[in-house]
């Protein structure tokens, strides 16, 4: 949820930007002076809005769009040609997506709303506030991009340029371009195509720019980081099974979980979904180290119907279960409460007796922890010190550790900067890649809407020659195409919310 204390700062915060705008405006002897001050800064303040706009900018776009004229020929072409795909596939992809989430709709099944591709973002939902400058920045750097693409393209169609700008809705940034209208109506349907696919195509590029960016990082960090050693705790949830004397620390380097070897996050991560769904790992321990006093436990069931020896709520000793060794008897099923850390340090991992037979000289049986449905005792070494002890839900252990690829080789090196590299590029590449998906969508008051039109008037014109039923048909597609995009926003908004 999102946090009160934000929500109280936001709110006041514009309340006091509201009523000092309101008293200024309605001041005899400020009034005047104070809206002179706006209009010379660009400045527009409204309920929950600001923005900002001006001229500074406009030489730089202008030497932009004089840059090797051929070579912008082409790159705004080949805009226009992905532009108009965009607009095709980001239908598909909404249809598909509103399917998704209406299967999501009607079934308890977890997995299928992680296989959407788009996805509403609220911050203090499903966007965790302590990402929250993440989330803004890029979003402003995708916005900045966008309207970059749309102001050179524009000069570069001989389409004046009023200015450039910025604002803040609520919380959310955003940034804009003034286009001379009269100078867009004269040019022909192509080059505006060119122009209103600029946006979505600069987006596109960025997202392609931060996604190379992001699998190249270990060779660009590579002088100052390491790679594949293990992964890196860079925190630990205080209070969380991780967290203790005994437990992870920051700064330690995980190299395996159990017998699953780990040399980055990802195998960090998918050892844990493997230990999840398999079974038990055991251990190998001699006979002669089972005591008689343990090997008499009397065991008793669980109300999951699992099996339990150790009564004594002891944090030191688990029940373990084995096969009775050979003998002159049949060979039944034992339980035992023993010490963990005595029974686990230094052995081995196993399935069976076999495993242990294989792999030892002396007599040994393979213990097994018997624990609870879905519940797993997992050792996890991060050398040198001894092994973290974990009993629990393997993915309460995911969620209470956050770990990086990247080993500093020098002391001084902070330990956050490739997290905070990698992470704002994963979220470069998400909204960039979103905006320009759905500035494409044929909708109105979006850039779909004037790519739509300008598509028509150069496709449509020897086929339909009346304008009127053209611009008519542009208004059902476009029509189409808000109310698709509002019904995934309506839903996504309640799956995200109410759910």
């Amino acid at each position: 949820m999102v946090p009160v204390p934000l929500l109280v700062f936001v709110m006041a915060g514009w309340c006091v930007v509201y009523l000092t705008d309101t008293l200024l405006r309605s001041s005899v002897t400020h009034r005047i002076s104070y809206e002179s001050w706006l209009a010379s800064r660009g400045l527009m303040l409204s309920p929950f809005h600001v923005r900002w706009q001006t001229t500074m900018f406009n030489r730089l776009f202008a030497y932009c769009a004089r840059i090797n004229p051929r070579a912008l020929y082409l790159w705004f072409s080949s805009g226009l040609v992905f532009g108009v795909a965009a607009m095709l596939g980001s239908v598909l992809l909404l249809i598909r997506t509103l399917q998704q989430t209406y299967a999501q709709m009607t079934t308890d099944n977890p997995r299928i709303g992680g296989q959407q591709a788009l996805q509403v973002v609220v911050p203090g939902f499903n966007l965790p506030t302590s990402q929250l400058a993440y989330f803004f920045i890029a979003l402003l750097l995708s916005g900045l991009v966008h309207e970059l693409g749309h102001a050179v393209a524009a000069l570069r169609e001989q389409v004046r340029v009023n200015g450039f700008g910025m604002f803040v809705f609520v919380v959310y940034p955003g940034a804009f371009v003034d286009l001379f209208t009269t100078h867009l109506n004269l040019i022909s349907p192509t080059q505006q195509l060119r122009i209103f696919c600029a946006g979505v195509w600069h987006n596109f590029i960025l997202c392609l720019v931060a996604l190379a960016f992001l699998f190249l990082l270990p060779v660009f960090l590579f002088p100052a980081y390491s790679t594949g050693g293990g992964a890196l705790v860079t925190e630990v949830v205080q209070g969380s099974a991780a967290d203790g004397p005994r437990g992870l620390s920051v700064g330690d380097i995980v190299t395996g979980l159990e017998d699953c070897p780990v040399s980055g996050v990802e195998d960090w991560s998918s050892c844990l979904a493997h230990l999840s769904h398999t079974p038990q790992t055991g251990y190998c321990v001699p006979v002669a180290g089972l005591q008689p006093s343990w090997a008499h436990g009397r065991a008793f069931k669980r109300l999951d119907g699992t099996m339990d020896c150790c009564s004594n709520n002891s944090l030191t000793d688990l029940c373990f279960s084995y096969m009775k060794p050979p003998g002159r008897g049949i060979r039944e099923r034992e339980f035992a409460c023993m010490p963990v850390r005595k029974m686990v340090t230094g052995t081995r991992a196993c399935r069976g007796d076999e495993d242990c037979a294989a792999h030892s000289h002396a007599a040994s049986v393979c213990v097994t922890p018997s624990l609870e449905n879905q519940t797993r005792f997992i050792r996890v070494t991060h050398p040198p010190n001894t092994h973290m002890l974990f009993v629990g839900y393997p993915p309460h252990l995911q969620y209470a550790v956050s770990l990086t690829n990247f080993v500093p080789r020098f002391g001084f090196l902070h330990l956050d900067l490739p997290v905070f590299l990698e992470t704002f590029c994963k979220y470069l590449v998400s909204l960039s890649g979103a905006l320009a998906v759905v500035n494409s969508v044929p909708c109105f008051a979006l850039d779909g809407q004037w790519m739509l039109n300008a598509l028509l008037e150069a496709t449509l014109v020897t086929v339909v020659t009346d304008r009127g039923k053209r611009e008519l048909i542009g208004f059902f597609l476009l029509l189409a195409g808000s109310a698709l995009l509002a019904a995934n926003m309506a839903l996504g908004l309640w799956m995200v919310t109410a759910r």
